[in-house]
């Protein structure tokens, strides 16, 4: 039987939602636009203190590992925060799992949002039973996003979820089931695999995206999941963008939000199982790139049409 989830309470006018920084370092500039866009859906936000830090190691980092855990804790654990959203994604969020603390969060839980590499947090939300936004960070990247994509996020935040109507596409498998939706960034659901924080795949719906992985990288993640086991314990697969896939001198353009090739390979790796599956859905590192609620439960019909309903 599926853990209860618990969703955070809307939020109303005038409520904070904190802007933090858990992995790559951003410009100020960067965020001057969804910034505003908090303040114009009548809501304050809330600049967390190493929002703009850079630290380079191999890497540049919003702040140390301490700062970015400083960070986190404090928007978690702060009762004037009614929402949390990520900056961006990047890398660095498995640095900080093992030190969150949910202690204030647990008696007033706040939505998370975020993709990308902020997947491994929504993975570590839902083990300890909250719900968390698989949508557009505040940074909007080269690609851009559409502003529906940011208005179904805010819906959310209200209270109000998303039913959604796409068209079919050729590597569908048709099928109607009910479950509670897990993943998000391919990469980061591998790399958890076989630790504490890997989702519970079992009787779930899963969602995958990814960007800029090479084709043999790709099947690697798949064949890694199927020989975990995965293909065998989820009852239903939702295949998002997988954008700039391939080789890098192939210089692809983002506009190929949904790599035909990419989506073959995905196709054949698991052709020998029988759940259904959604190829195309709009989320992920693309400009159409809409909400998804991680421990949400969804109904999807797979038919001439998809219809996929919190």
């Amino acid at each position: 039987m599926t853990k209860e989830i618990v969703f955070p309470k809307p939020l109303k006018k005038g409520d904070k939602i904190a802007i933090i920084s858990p992995a790559g370092a951003v410009e100020q500039s960067q965020l001057e636009k969804g910034i505003q866009l908090i303040v114009d859906k009548g809501f304050e936000p809330v600049l967390s203190k190493h929002l703009y830090t850079k630290f380079s190691n191999g890497y540049n980092y919003a702040g140390t590992e301490k700062e970015r855990i400083s960070d986190l804790n404090w928007a978690f654990n702060n009762d004037e925060i009614s929402a949390i959203w990520a900056s961006r994604g990047g890398y660095g969020c498995q640095h900080l799992l093992r030190h969150l603390k949910l202690s204030n969060f647990r008696k007033n839980p706040k939505w998370y949002i975020g993709y990308s590499d902020n997947t491994v947090i929504q993975s570590f939300l839902l083990k300890n039973g909250f719900a968390s936004i698989h949508g557009q960070t505040i940074k909007t990247s080269s690609f851009g996003v559409t502003d529906e994509s940011y208005d179904l996020t805010f819906d959310i935040l209200k209270g109000k979820l998303p039913k959604y109507k796409i068209q079919s596409n050729p590597f569908n498998k048709p099928g109607k089931i009910e479950g509670q939706l897990i993943g998000g960034n391919l990469a980061l659901i591998y790399a958890l695999l076989g630790t504490n924080y890997s989702f519970n795949f079992k009787d779930k719906i899963l969602f995958i995206e990814d960007i800029g992985e090479n084709f043999y990288a790709l099947d690697r993640m798949l064949m890694s999941l199927d020989l975990a086991g995965v293909f065998r314990k989820i009852k239903g697969l939702i295949i998002g963008g997988m954008t700039n896939m391939g080789d890098e001198k192939d210089n692809k353009s983002y506009e190929e939000s949904f790599d035909e090739f990419a989506y073959k390979i995905i196709s054949e790796r698991i052709s020998k199982y029988h759940f259904p599956t959604v190829f195309g859905f709009p989320n992920g590192h693309i400009y159409d790139n809409r909400p998804l609620i991680i421990g949400g439960n969804l109904k999807v019909e797979v038919k001439e049409k998809v219809k996929i309903d919190f």
